[in-house]
């Protein structure tokens, strides 16, 4: 049965949530965590943490019914999972791909930070008893150009393409100053038979004094953008924003490098897009 996309006004889909110490939700799917400010955000599938330990310090994750994959963004640690240990280390989100560690349901992580550490969480709901541990380093992320002119970017596949998480798909996507990307928009909402996938995005911004643009929007029956469900989110450094249906195209200002950590999870554990047809012109419209 597919997966219908959530009931949310697309104002309400931006969460800016200040940097804290120990593992924050970002935004939480609907059932999880009863109770929580962050737990009624319109998400089916997906939830979100962000995790930050002072050199030192420790914290413990584990999701019972979910699967979890940690995508570190900056610093130095160690990860423990049962008798399994990892040492992982990343100068930061700009400077190397990612590191990225894959638990089945039902398995407690323990990170112990040696110096300043941050890494994003996600989970989906998955199957007790399926799938092992796996980790992702630099040197495994699958780097692929898209786009050209002022749509290049740099995407990085870091769980997307391979046989480790039953429904989770993770990667980031870097935009340089001035140029956009999931363009020609796209969405995959399952509305014209794709299927259905739910995403949320984490961004960073480089210097982190800038912004990004987040655009988000669903056509009507005469394929324009239909004027009560149309949002621009002027995002920055560490937001979060929950794509529960439509056309999602990002910007990145002159002078900004814009990354966005993207997760899906749906009825189907593959990249599937449909994009709006008012743009897809653009492909044979040379280098501009």
């Amino acid at each position: 049965m597919s997966t219908k996309p959530a009931p949310i006004a697309l104002a309400d889909t931006l969460f800016r949530v200040p940097r804290q110490p120990g593992i924050t939700p970002l935004q939480l799917r609907k059932g999880s965590d009863a109770g929580s400010a962050a737990g009624s955000t319109g998400a089916n599938l997906l939830s979100s943490w962000r995790l930050l330990l002072a050199p030192g310090e420790g914290a413990s994750f584990v999701r019972h019914d979910e699967e979890v994959i940690l995508i570190l963004e900056r610093g130095q640690g160690e990860l423990q999972v049962g008798a399994e240990s990892f040492t992982v280390s990343r100068q930061g989100i700009f400077a190397e791909p990612a590191t990225a560690l894959y638990l089945p349901p039902g398995q407690k992580l323990s990170v112990r930070a040696t110096s300043t550490l941050e890494a994003i969480l996600v989970s989906a709901p998955a199957e007790a008893g399926v799938g092992d541990i796996h980790l992702v380093t630099p040197e495994t992320v699958r780097v692929v150009p898209r786009g050209r002119g002022q749509y290049a970017r740099e995407v990085h596949d870091i769980f997307v393409a391979d046989p480790h998480p039953q429904r989770l798909m993770v990667g980031e996507t870097f935009n340089p100053p001035g140029n956009w990307s999931s363009f020609p928009p796209h969405k995959h909402d399952g509305l014209d038979g794709e299927p259905y996938l739910e995403e949320v995005y984490v961004y960073a911004i480089d210097p982190p004094t800038g912004f990004g643009q987040q655009i988000l929007y669903q056509n009507g029956e005469d394929g324009s953008p239909r004027s009560d469900a149309c949002v621009a989110h002027v995002v920055r450094d560490g937001d979060a924003v929950l794509l529960p249906f439509g056309y999602h195209p990002v910007a990145a200002p002159p002078g900004y490098r814009l990354r966005y950590l993207w997760v899906l999870a749906g009825d189907e554990r593959r990249l599937s897009l449909y994009e709006d047809p008012a743009h897809r012109w653009i492909h044979d419209h040379g280098s501009e």
